[in-house]
């Protein structure tokens, strides 16, 4: 699944522009501004609990297109105490979308040196770097993981006469790759008990297909760590359960759902995010944080105020824009088919409100961090 998505040479991330209707998917900062600003107000209310530290590392893995960074920063740019303190750090390994956040965060190069620049939306230095373990620690953070985790690679058991048996990705006949279960115990396995005593007795017996991430539980480990020593909290939203996952592994090719395993690299891979695992990793990591929600995209926003925030973009617009922000805040908070929607049905805006979940995970002496209270 990594080598599908971040191989140099033929990985699906690695040189092209997967985001948007061109693309293979759309992701919340793309369908309305509205997004992003909130993901702002939130850093904003998690920076007053941190004590309005004078310089803060905010921290984004997998940005995308920058699309959500820009609308935060242009969002919070009243706070100008807030937006003074920040130091933006780009966790992405795609050189081509390093590109289009250098450009749509509006970046001018410092240095000769391309991993440092700084954007002329807030003044702000912008740094990239390709894993979290680059970016300096020792300063408050604020973390966001924006549909981050469900590119994070997977692995799957499924119970045998022999016990649980990792599934595995063989080549057979005409070199065509397929799925086989390993012969014998695979390093994945100590994840897999790990996951299993975090898991209820009856939720255990009813499975018979198990899908773990040990990279998001390392991951998850390593915020929680940052976060109870430097101080801060990351945010984390994507689609998921929060309950054990069986079997989530899909491909979008164009929008449609397509073989996993058919011409690697040309579609996107993703699975659900299992929620329990990443808070039981981050409170085993470290015992200075706590970790609050997860709670539906919808609640989120909505706590937030998304609500005011479209009544007042709707002051002063017209009626294309109207329909637009209508549209986009649906299926930011709806759920299903929107019914006011009367364009085209293959149109149809379909709310992303309760298919995905916010967490949080924060330093303990902070508090309760918005809008988990």
């Amino acid at each position: 699944m990594e080598e599908v998505l971040t191989n140099p040479k033929a990985g699906y991330y690695m040189n092209r522009d997967v985001f948007g209707a061109q693309g293979d998917f759309i992701t919340s900062p793309e369908v309305s501004q509205m997004f992003g600003e909130m993901i702002g107000v939130w850093a904003v209310c998690l920076w007053e609990q941190m004590g309005r530290p004078e310089r803060v590392n905010l921290i984004e893995l997998g940005p995308g297109r920058g699309t959500l960074m820009v609308d935060l920063l242009r969002g919070t740019s009243k706070f100008r105490n807030f937006t003074d303190s920040l130091h933006i750090h780009l966790v992405e390994c795609s050189p081509a979308l390093q590109k289009l956040q250098h450009q749509n965060l509006k970046c001018t190069d410092e240095t000769s040196s391309e991993k440092k620049a700084v954007s002329s939306l807030a003044g702000t230095p912008v740094h990239w770097h390709s894993t979290l373990e680059e970016v300096p620690s020792g300063v408050p953070t604020i973390i966001i993981a924006h549909e981050f985790y469900d590119a994070l690679p997977v692995h799957q058991f499924q119970k045998s006469s022999r016990g649980w048996c990792e599934k595995m990705v063989d080549v057979g006949e005409g070199s065509q790759f397929r799925f086989v279960l390993s012969p014998q115990p695979t390093p994945a396995a100590l994840y897999l008990m790990k996951r299993c005593t975090w898991a209820t007795l009856e939720e255990r017996e009813k499975l018979e297909h198990i899908e773990i991430s040990p990279k998001s539980m390392d991951l998850t480990q390593e915020m929680a760590k940052r976060i109870g020593s430097d101080g801060g909290g990351a945010l984390i939203i994507d689609y998921g359960i929060n309950g054990i996952i069986s079997d989530s592994l899909q491909a979008i090719r164009k929008h449609k759902f397509v073989n996993i395993l058919d011409d690697p690299g040309s579609a996107d891979l993703s699975a659900y995010v299992d929620f329990p695992s990443l808070k039981h990793s981050a409170e085993e990591a470290s015992e200075n944080v706590s970790v609050h929600g997860p709670m539906t995209q919808s609640q989120f926003l909505g706590s937030l105020g998304i609500n005011f925030r479209v009544d007042a973009l709707l002051q002063n617009c017209d009626d294309e824009q109207a329909d637009s922000l209508r549209s986009g805040y649906w299926q930011l908070v709806g759920d299903g088919e929107a019914p006011f929607w009367e364009g085209p049905d293959e149109q149809t805006p379909i709310g992303m409100g309760t298919r995905y979940l916010a967490m949080a995970i924060v330093n303990k002496n902070q508090g309760v961090p918005a809008p988990f209270q």
